[in-house]
């Protein structure tokens, strides 16, 4: 499995891959077993994403396996309602005993993978290949996640070990937010 950044030509592929999991496209049933992704993502967005450099791509010898966002929050012109809503609550969400404000981040997410490649260690894959292209340009990742997503939270937070920074909430949905450090750990004794 290739982890690289995503490039224009794969946005037709990206684009499918992401209306396929997206909320809406999904059973409540569906929705509860494998996650979802949010927002308008079309093949328009996704290469203009792609050519900013704020997408990877799992790729299995030319198979789109998975894409996840990796974006700075100053890089996006309008955000959407979650992403305002994030960046709105940075005096009250806490990296460290710290508001975010005053912590370099990036925003990770979306998140998706192809049912194909589910329980495969894709996720895992695309998880390491953002700490590695986030180290030097921020102190920490950050998702927000529907708390309705249960399999994304488990996946992030109990799975990938991200820290609940706290939640907000737009109309009837509710979201947590968690961070993950893109600094390696310090070697006890060192």
């Amino acid at each position: 499995m290739d982890y690289r950044h995503a490039v224009a030509a794969d946005a037709p592929a990206m684009a499918e891959l992401f209306a396929a999991n997206h909320h809406d496209a999904l059973t409540e049933r569906e929705r509860a077993k494998q996650g979802f992704v949010q927002g308008d993502f079309d093949a328009g967005a996704l290469r203009s994403m792609a050519e900013d450099g704020s997408l990877l791509v799992a790729d299995d010898d030319g198979r789109l396996a998975g894409l996840l966002g990796l974006a700075s929050p100053e890089g996006l012109p309008s955000p959407p309602p979650p992403v305002r809503a994030l960046l709105d609550a940075q005096d009250s969400l806490q990296w460290r005993g710290r508001p975010l404000r005053s912590t370099p981040f990036l925003l990770y997410g979306p998140v998706v993978v192809a049912a194909a490649y589910r329980g495969k260690g894709v996720a895992r894959g695309l998880f390491d290949a953002a700490l590695q292209a986030a180290t030097g340009r921020a102190d920490v990742m950050v998702a927000f996640i529907e708390l309705a997503n249960h399999a994304s939270w488990t996946v992030h937070v109990d799975g990938f070990g991200m820290i609940p920074l706290g939640e907000f909430t737009i109309g009837e949905r509710a979201y947590g937010v968690v961070g993950a450090s893109t600094r390696p750990a310090a070697t006890p004794g060192t």
